[in-house]
């Protein structure tokens, strides 16, 4: 009976581990990181996966995009990885790459204080100040790319998802559980500095007033810039929400800041599209989900990613960069494989009150 007991609780013990396991490498990688409870980070599941987080930072320590860190790698698969250690392309910051890890690496070492965590994080760190342009602007890759991955990169959130990194340390936070010597904190201020300066500097300004962003700027003008080709230089409804939430988060902010911020909030309500909301059809005899955009009196607002530089006017493309009136107007691929429109401004309209109150505007 005592036997047969061991040999069910062993075989419990077998089938939770293996169910903790799928569910880990059925998640995404960033859900793992944003979701996963303080504990979990203790796990045996969370140091084999660790384990790959440091193998796939390279030598200069940036990491590669789009990498599902957890998924197990055979022998050699980390043989090949190891190799890769010294080669510096493709390391970016774009979809999160290299600050999703380093939060990974902090929240790893506040529950198991392996120094490798810590090197690895720092050694990220590191890879995020040397890579800032003397203006204070970010490329999408660093060492650079060529091609529109010069220019400073607001896409996606890229250079905001560094500043937010860097500010907390300019705040004297804990939010990252690794501190860093004093003299990185000290290049990190600076750092930081030089990037809301150059966030000032490329707010565009339409008809001698202030609006927003465009989600890349060339490098040098400092003027929006055109991308892939259908990402051209326009006003973003996406990208600047971001940025102004940053700026928002600015304790004591400058004249410059506050102008900046009541610019965009100006641009934000007088670009919002009330009348709009996008459906998900699906298309008979496929997998694909057609996008479609209804109208609706009672729809919650929305912004094009899109806008003209001299008018605001949302515009679309397909890949041939031929710009559009409405998504109906390009091919399927692009029109239901890419946001077109965003709500993320409302965050900014929701927060601009409290914003003003505190600073008795």
């Amino acid at each position: 009976m005592k036997k047969l007991k061991t040999i069910i609780a062993f075989a419990l013990l077998f089938v939770v581990k293996t169910n903790i396991q799928a569910q880990v490498h059925d998640q995404k990688w960033s859900q793992i990181i944003n979701e996963s409870e303080p504990s979990w980070f203790a796990t045996t599941e969370a140091k084999a996966v660790a384990e790959n987080v440091l193998l796939y930072q390279r030598n200069i320590g940036g990491w590669p995009k789009n990498t599902q860190m957890q998924t197990p790698l055979t022998e050699a698969e980390k043989q090949k990885i190891i190799a890769l250690k010294p080669i510096t392309k493709e390391l970016t910051t774009d979809n999160r790459a290299t600050t999703q890890e380093m939060l990974f690496l902090s929240k790893m070492y506040a529950q198991v204080p392996d120094e490798r965590y810590k090197n690895a994080f720092l050694a990220g760190l590191d890879y995020l100040l040397k890579a800032q342009y003397e203006n204070g602007g970010w490329p999408q890759f660093y060492p650079l790319k060529k091609g529109y991955a010069t220019h400073i990169t607001y896409n996606d959130d890229s250079m905001v998802n560094i500043l937010n990194v860097i500010k907390e340390y300019v705040d004297k936070t804990d939010y990252y559980s690794i501190k860093p010597p004093e003299a990185t904190i000290e290049r990190a201020k600076i750092a930081f500095d030089k990037g809301i300066e150059c966030i000032l500097k490329t707010q565009y300004k339409q008809n001698g007033l202030l609006t927003a962003w465009c989600a890349q700027h060339d490098e040098a003008t400092l003027l929006p810039a055109n991308a892939r080709a259908y990402e051209l230089a326009s006003l973003s409804g996406k990208e600047s929400a971001k940025i102004v939430l940053l700026l928002m988060s600015i304790e004591n902010p400058s004249p410059e800041i506050i102008t900046a911020v009541n610019s965009a909030v100006t641009w934000f309500e007088k670009t919002k599209i009330t009348d709009l909301r996008q459906e998900r059809v699906a298309v008979p005899n496929s997998k694909i989900m057609e996008k479609v955009m209804v109208k609706d009196a009672n729809a919650t607002p929305l912004w094009a990613r899109f806008m003209e530089l001299s008018d605001n006017t949302p515009f679309f493309c397909d890949r041939d960069g031929i710009k559009k009136a409405s998504i109906a107007e390009i091919g399927q691929e692009r029109r239901t494989g890419y946001a077109w429109y965003t709500n993320e401004p409302k965050e900014v309209l929701k927060k601009y009150p409290a914003w003003k109150k505190k600073l008795k505007l």
